[in-house]
């Protein structure tokens, strides 16, 4: 059966001194409605505590950008996000035109940055709480 999760807005402390979030679970309701599951994870992984969503494995400014989901929403971040984003493509295409490189060359540059983007943490889009 499907379980949905949801965050408690508490945190716990563990034996050794940690403290972060949990998700609870409860069951699944009874009818046959589609249950919007928590992120692409698995439903059986472990919840995520705060330590982990502030850890550098998504990228090092990923716990920074996890902060600033929390305080200025998702929504806000992804404005600013496309602002930056529009303004580095620009400087790309810029580049491109200044030294005579074909659009192909542009496409990946600005591919590449989008990876890096990725690599960095810039592209997070999950909360640290």
């Amino acid at each position: 059966p499907t379980a949905t999760v949801r965050a408690t807005s508490h945190a716990l402390s563990s034996s050794s001194g940690r403290s972060g979030l949990v998700a609870a679970r409860r069951p699944a309701p009874a009818s046959n409605a589609v249950v919007a599951r928590a992120g692409k994870k698995d439903a059986d992984a472990p919840p995520r505590t705060l330590a982990d969503n502030l850890s550098f494995e998504d990228g090092i400014f990923a716990p920074a950008v996890r902060i600033t989901i929390a305080f200025i929403g998702l929504k806000d971040l992804n404005k600013i996000r496309g602002k930056a984003i529009a303004l580095h493509s620009q400087v790309i295409t810029s580049f491109c035109k200044q030294v005579g490189a074909p659009p192909k060359t542009k496409q990946g540059l600005i591919r590449l940055a989008k990876k890096n983007g990725h690599k960095l943490g810039f592209l997070v889009t999950e909360p640290a709480w």
